[in-house]
């Protein structure tokens, strides 16, 4: 249905984009809105329900009420919904009902899809949208058994099944919604490697990119992996294992964190932490009481993010990465920025700059204008909401839910732009470039 709303109106991919999110959105907010959604039967708040709708479709995880002890099983199937076609994207969830309904997929469809996939061109991309969800379901399926299984000794059978199976999709889509209860996400699995492990492995796997798990997995008959590939899986470790060494470092004296734990529990709760920020939104470790220098962290690794294609936010892996290596070709004093012996065109420094500016305006403004209107809030604990929301990433240190009126709207906003804005940019940059037909005489200014 929203893919034909969408479609009738002509618009550009970018726009299309845009509106069928929003329209998933208010479909949301409305059904959330509904008594049988809430426990107390009476339904959230139009600005709640609106709030939630759109971090669960934007895979974010803030929340302004507990999802586990507030939504019915109705509700909490309804933002579950939420976030499988918000980490997948509408245009790929309609193109596997089409491909089952044996319908042809047109190629403005192919367009949108490539859009909403963040794809150089359309080649292939039905396929990629099959392969996509069939490693969803492989993943999410072997990721909530293995959650089941564990959560089986703490609860009933049936219960379990249905724990391990939301915090699996949950995570997998980077979205970060639990259902623990009082707002305590997996914290009381901080030294549980099975919890640990499975759920680092699920959001890693959502947040690499589907056209990196695809070259991975095809490597064995290709025998070759992509530019693009080699960058994002570099960079992933490479954040990954320092966030886990710098929070192990920066918290190991913490009594509210680290300290009381076993080593294997320190090493479990720092790798959890470092992975999570990268836009997942579950923690094992409480965040109000990390240290500030900890928080700090957690907000670069936050606005970094996951990377491109992927059910992950932020202003991603590859583009931070060719930021350091125009930093580190300018103070070798080289002309070109190289990775693996393969030279990076001009325009993808300058996309890369553009989307890393226009992020850190947002929060900018964003931060500035929650100042005000947050008056009693700390400004780190204001700096962190607005990254994490822009990250989609759904970390909080307690803020989101006395949020006023205005606050909420903001954080509204700012998920949806964290979620389409740099991925649309991006995408509308590389499709309006445009011959230059003569070019202005050199001038020189000076830098630094």
């Amino acid at each position: 249905m929203i893919r034909k709303i969408v479609e009738k109106l002509y618009l550009d991919p970018p726009k299309t984009l845009v509106l069928g999110f929003a329209l998933i959105i208010l479909l949301g907010a409305f059904l959330l809105t509904l008594p049988v959604a809430t426990i107390d039967g009476a339904g959230l708040s139009w600005l709640d329900a609106l709030f939630t709708s759109t971090s669960a479709t934007c895979v974010t995880g803030l929340v302004v009420v507990d999802t586990g002890t507030t939504f019915t099983l109705f509700g909490q199937l309804v933002i579950l919904s939420l976030i499988q076609v918000g980490g997948l994207g509408f245009m790929t969830i309609a193109t596997f009902f089409a491909l089952i309904m044996r319908k042809r997929i047109s190629l403005r469809e192919r367009l949108l899809l490539q859009e909403s996939l963040n794809q150089v061109s359309i080649e292939g991309i039905v396929r990629l949208a099959k392969l996509i969800i069939i490693f969803t379901a492989i993943t999410e399926v072997i990721g909530g058994l293995l959650l089941a299984l564990r959560f089986s000794f703490d609860m009933p059978v049936g219960r379990a099944f249905y724990y391990g199976f939301f915090h699996a999709i949950s995570n997998f889509n980077n979205a970060g919604f639990d259902l623990m209860g009082d707002f305590s996400s997996l914290t009381r699995y901080v030294s549980d490697p099975v919890v640990t492990l499975v759920v680092c492995a699920m959001i890693i796997l959502g947040g690499i990119g589907f056209i990196v798990v695809s070259e991975v997995f095809e490597y064995r008959q290709t025998k070759r992996l992509s530019l693009h590939t080699k960058v994002v899986l570099y960079t992933t470790a490479c954040l990954i294992l320092i966030g886990t060494g710098l929070i192990f470092i920066l918290e190991y004296n913490n009594p509210k964190t680290l300290q009381p734990l076993s080593p294997l529990g320190k090493v479990l709760g720092s790798l959890y932490q470092s992975v999570t920020a990268r836009t997942a939104g579950s923690n094992t470790l409480s965040i109000g009481d990390m240290r500030q220098s900890s928080l700090f962290l957690i907000i670069l690794l936050m606005f970094i993010g996951a990377s491109p294609g992927s059910t992950g936010g932020g202003i991603k892996t590859t583009t931070f990465a060719t930021l350091i290596g125009a930093v580190i070709a300018q103070i070798k004093g080289k002309e070109d920025v190289i990775f693996f012996r393969q030279r990076l065109l001009p325009h993808v420094i300058y996309k890369s700059l553009t989307v890393t500016v226009i992020g850190m305006l947002v929060v900018i403004v964003v931060t500035m204008i929650l100042t005000i209107t947050e008056a009693g809030a700390e400004f780190l604990m204001i700096l962190f909401e607005v990254t994490s929301a822009f990250a989609t990433t759904g970390l909080s240190m307690g803020l989101t839910p006395l949020l006023t009126p205005i606050g909420k709207i903001l954080i509204i906003l700012t998920m949806f732009a964290g979620r389409l804005g740099p991925l649309t940019i991006a995408f509308a940059l590389a499709q309006r470039k445009q011959k230059e037909y003569y070019r202005y005489p050199k001038g020189k200014i000076m830098i630094g």
